[in-house]
């Protein structure tokens, strides 16, 4: 691979071409990697299976489908999204046509993570190219086979000039100290704060697609069979090592065994033997596997959670007697390890759920329309779901994107397009007419008429 430096320099020249500008040219670029994607369905799926024990049909639907469903939205819409669009002018700018230009960056860098590491990388990609940037991707090391297969198909379907898939243990800091134009970065909070310090040293903008402790709650008037089983498919997809995953389920006292033993009953159902079984994803890592099983140990009560070593897979785990001073509570999990926790009143809960960090994900579960009303109006959160978890990332329609300590910027369809396109207004305005009170001297007389107009 070439220095990053010289990779990006070639890339600003190549923009400068304007070629990408072209809509053709980018649907032609997006046709491409649609039909690459689908030829190396197999080879994606294998490289997923090999880091993080996915079944063909959990990688299909969670990273391949969002990828392949991504780039149609972008094809079907593009011609629309990428027209300038008239707005209304003022009194000021009359009588000049006022436009709204989208216009890509520049050359973009993505910085992918490892837990979904197709969905994560290309999805942004597709964004970014739909709107009209190049790309420098990074992925993650932690994901050494999705990485290696995401390099693969991009060096054989674009020129590195235009998209360049870096190796996977290039050096971070020197990736990130490059001058781009445009930074999205999808990781912990922790080193989102790294990104966005380095990134202002260059006045660099920036999405951050960060994480937290998403809750999930569940009052008295929810259906708890169908709660129960849409927590637990949430909570254990990838073996909660998911951005929007919930990190713990607050439920209201006087239906938390039963919601419990509701949960218990779906996990026998679907996840038995799941620390043996092969459709079951593992741990990403030893490193990460030794810290859930250290959080495991500091729960007096867990209900499941067998481990094992070899595979790092650990079954899920329920945590019915936790609380918000336990360890298992002050960081984000990222494991299938869920507590639960009661609460009585949900006035109060509200209140201090306020008290920290805004979450990437929020989810409610209830029957009662003034509360589900009230929980959306009142807590602040990313994005999230009631009656349902996970399903408002599926959705293309919807922005994905965090809040304070969960990120800034969204993306997925429109939003993606919106996200690496800068908004250039431009007033257009006719030298037929020629309105004299705006210029100087300026006297009485003409700040009479600027009152009257303005």
């Amino acid at each position: 691979m070439d220095n990053i430096e010289n990779i990006v320099s070639a890339q600003r020249k190549f923009f400068d071409l304007n070629q990408t500008r072209d809509i053709g040219f980018r649907k032609t670029m997006l046709r491409r990697l649609l039909r690459v994607i689908n030829e190396n369905e197999g080879l994606i799926s294998n490289a997923l299976y090999a880091d993080l024990g996915k079944s063909k049909a959990e990688a299909y639907m969670t990273e391949i489908a969002m990828v392949t469903e991504e780039i149609k939205t972008m094809l079907w819409n593009l011609e629309t999204w990428s027209r300038p669009r008239r707005t209304g002018g003022t009194m000021a700018t009359f009588p000049s046509h006022n436009m709204v230009y989208s216009e890509p960056y520049g050359v973009v860098l993505i910085l992918a993570p490892w837990n979904y590491p197709f969905n994560l990388a290309m999805t942004p990609l597709v964004g970014a190219i739909a709107a009209g940037n190049c790309v420098v991707l990074k992925c993650s090391r932690h994901s050494a086979h999705s990485s290696a297969v995401i390099q693969k198909i991009l060096s054989e379907t674009f020129q590195k000039e235009y998209v360049c898939c870096l190796d996977a243990d290039a050096d971070y800091d020197e990736v990130l100290k490059q001058k781009y134009d445009y930074i999205f970065f999808t990781g912990s909070p922790r080193v989102g704060k790294t990104v966005m310090k380095t990134a202002s040293e260059n006045l660099i903008p920036v999405s951050l697609e960060l994480g937290g402790k998403s809750p999930c709650i569940v009052d008295e008037t929810a259906n708890l069979e169908i709660a129960a089983r849409r927590i637990v498919w949430g909570k254990f997809l990838n073996a909660g090592q998911t951005c929007i995953s919930i990190d713990y389920v607050l439920a209201q006292a006087s239906i938390k065994d039963e919601l419990i033993k509701y949960m218990n009953a779906e996990i026998q159902k679907r996840y038995a033997n799941a620390e043996q079984s092969s459709s079951y994803p593992n741990i990403i890592s030893r490193h990460h596997y030794d810290r859930l099983c250290k959080l495991l140990d500091t729960e007096q009560t867990v209900i499941g959670g067998a481990k094992n070593d070899e595979a790092l897979k650990i079954a899920p785990a329920l945590l019915p007697n936790a609380d918000f001073d336990h360890e298992v509570m002050q960081e984000e999990i990222f494991g299938p390890l869920l507590p639960v926790i009661a609460y009585d009143d949900l006035s109060e809960t509200l209140t201090d759920l306020k008290k920290h960090p805004r979450p990437l994900a929020c989810y409610f579960f209830s029957e009662d329309s003034t509360a589900i009303r009230r929980v959306i109006r009142e807590l602040p959160f990313g994005g999230g779901c009631v009656n349902d978890t996970m399903m408002h990332i599926s959705n293309n329609h919807l922005p994905f994107g965090g809040v304070g300590n969960s990120g800034m910027g969204a993306y997925h369809g429109r939003y993606s397009f919106d996200t690496f396109s800068h908004k250039k207004g431009v007033v257009r305005n006719t030298t037929h007419l020629d309105l004299c009170m705006r210029y100087a001297p300026y006297d009485e007389a003409k700040l009479r008429l600027l009152k009257h107009f303005l």
